[in-house]
């Protein structure tokens, strides 16, 4: 973060950056004297979305974070960092982007939002005869939002966009569903905290903004650059 951010409220927690100065003065003196705290934070988390970087060191990031490598151009480093940094912005805001237009299908008229955006449990569409003669399970672009609504024109690319070894997609339809845990019988409702904030749309809307989400960072990680990295 800037100098000046450091030891700001926010949230009423105070911020502290994990970057020393003997980082920043590294990497003033690779690139340039203009370099922030802030800048650093970005490029590490621009790298850390590299293919490149995360097949280089695929054995190492199973145990530990490997070092970081530093590009050999300053130009390089501002577009890590600029990445970086536009990331955040949708992984951070992944509630409150715009939602990705979808096609919804209803198998009824809808007419009480408090029952008809219930999900109990979201499945993929079943597979066409060309996707089964591929070997395909299930047709990944469409979702079976409830018994009253169908979602597609999921682009395939939006699963490209894995999270722990799951496409962020995936992890939205398994934790999205109604369960009751075996030993203790609670019962775990995703659509509770729909109905106490009167947002029934919320977990629909949350599925198409993952899908923008998705797009979005595969579009970033596919223009990162080489990491030419410095010998």
């Amino acid at each position: 973060m800037a100098k000046e951010l450091e030891g700001e409220l926010v949230d009423g927690y105070r911020r502290r950056s994990a970057i020393t100065d003997a980082i920043l003065a590294d990497f003033r003196a690779a690139y340039e004297k203009r370099i922030t705290k802030e800048d650093i934070f970005y490029y590490v988390y621009g790298v850390l979305h590299s293919p490149e970087y995360r097949t280089r060191f695929a054995s190492d990031l199973k145990k530990m974070l490997p070092r970081l490598p530093f590009t050999r151009e300053a130009a390089d480093f501002w577009r890590f960092s600029q990445a970086g940094r536009d990331l955040a912005h949708w992984h951070l805001n992944y509630e409150t982007v715009e939602p990705w237009p979808l096609q919804e299908h209803h198998n009824e008229l809808l007419s009480d939002p408090a029952k008809d955006f219930l999900v109990q449990k979201m499945t993929f569409g079943r597979p066409t005869a060309e996707q089964k003669g591929r070997g395909e399970k299930f047709d990944k672009t469409k979702i079976h939002y409830n018994a009253r609504i169908t979602l597609t024109g999921i682009p395939l690319e939006a699963y490209d966009y894995v999270v722990n070894g799951k496409p962020a997609i995936e992890w939205i339809l398994e934790r999205y569903q109604i369960t009751v845990d075996k030993d203790s019988g609670i019962r775990n409702d995703p659509n509770d905290w729909a109905r106490e904030h009167n947002q029934p749309r919320y977990i629909l809307d949350l599925l198409k903004r993952i899908v923008r989400v998705s797009l979005e960072t595969m579009k970033i990680v596919n223009a990162l650059p080489p990491l030419n990295e410095r010998r």
